[in-house]
């Protein structure tokens, strides 16, 4: 006799069917739903006016984007070092001592346009490394917006351009020349932001605050400012350190000529400017810009950017480039010039780069 087989009818198969996907769908409904939320949760917001730029480790940031708030933020800093100059509310004290024995100075300006610098810009590109000239107290944190609008200058001079936020770092100075500050001698007073990628200088703000002028320029992009188109190569006219004109005038007259100009002044950002054509009577003229010490990178980055996008240099007395990564200071001295032989000009000042370590 033949065995008996055992058959299913066709509602049986039916049944065990669903019994199998019931079983599955608990298995990996969970898993496929974690999965789902863990998709849509790492997919990138879109950019809105809300959203900060390089707000992501390794995210871009617009050139052109820091430099209008590199400009608001000069600006915002400026109007801070005026209204303390002019309320007499300075509260000046020294902060320690320069390389050379000298008081350095810290006033209510340069701690109040620091602050409204500083957090601005860390607003708007929280993901970029910002160096100060003065120390940002975490305790007094505030959140300053920007609305993330262009100026129309710079939109019709600028395209934009992004760059890696890890490759930026911005150096910022919020109040350059704060002796001649305390002294009431406003026209060398400036606040300045520089924005450098991967070390070198491509962004530079120079904002005069009781006056009003700015001037701006982007690497191989565009300026608000001009270099001037006439010089003297072989009597020319040096600008120098208030400090540091006896320093340099012996060696530079030596060097020039007898009939060469020594110009005695407060402030990098003041000296570039006397490089250039800026268009204010109080504004003295020069065709070399020489420092002979130690100076910290904050002081001259934006000069020096400045000068880049004109096709102008800023070099050590060497002639080195100044890298603007790693240390806050510059050991080698500089000299800056446009539109004039500038490896000439090095070759003319041997004696002065020893003079930059003391």
């Amino acid at each position: 006799m033949a065995p008996m087989g055992i058959r299913l009818s066709p509602l049986g198969m039916a049944v065990f069917c669903l019994l199998g996907l019931g079983v599955l769908y608990h298995l990996y409904s969970g898993f496929l739903a974690g999965r789902f939320a863990f998709f849509m949760l790492s997919e990138p917001a879109a950019a809105g006016p809300e959203t900060p730029h390089g707000s992501a480790a390794g995210g871009a940031v617009d050139l052109r984007e820091l430099l209008a708030v590199s400009v608001l933020a000069a600006t915002r800093g400026g109007e801070e070092v005026k209204r303390v100059r002019e309320g007499n509310v300075l509260n000046a004290k020294a902060k320690g001592k320069t390389r050379e024995g000298a008081e350095e100075q810290l006033t209510t300006g340069d701690l109040l346009s620091n602050r409204r610098m500083f957090y601005l810009l860390k607003s708007a590109f929280p993901a970029v490394q910002i160096n100060s000239e003065e120390r940002v107290d975490t305790a007094d944190q505030e959140t300053v917006p920007w609305d993330r609008s262009i100026p129309e200058d710079i939109k019709q001079k600028i395209q934009p351009k992004e760059v890696p936020a890890e490759s930026v770092t911005v150096w910022i100075d919020p109040l350059d020349a704060t002796q001649e500050y305390t002294e009431d001698l406003r026209q060398y007073v400036t606040t300045m932001v520089c924005v450098a990628v991967n070390g070198k200088p491509v962004i530079g703000v120079i904002h005069k605050p009781f006056s009003s002028y700015t001037a701006w320029a982007m690497v191989d992009g565009g300026s608000n400012i001009k270099a001037r188109s006439s010089y003297n190569e072989k009597t020319p006219r040096i600008i120098v350190s208030r400090s540091h004109a006896g320093k340099v005038e012996q060696v530079a007259r030596q060097t020039f000529g007898n009939k060469t100009v020594i110009i005695p002044a407060g402030g990098a950002g003041y000296k570039v400017l006397a490089l250039l054509d800026v268009p204010e009577k109080n504004q003295e003229e020069a065709d070399v810009y020489i420092h002979v010490t130690y100076i910290k990178k904050w002081d001259i980055c934006a000069g020096n950017a400045v000068l880049r996008a004109l096709g102008g240099h800023m070099t050590t007395l060497t002639g080195e480039e100044i890298s603007y990564t790693g240390s806050d200071g510059n050991e080698g001295g500089l000299i800056a010039s446009i539109n004039m032989n500038h490896k000439a000009l090095i070759e003319k000042l041997p004696d002065l780069e020893k003079a930059s370590h003391k």
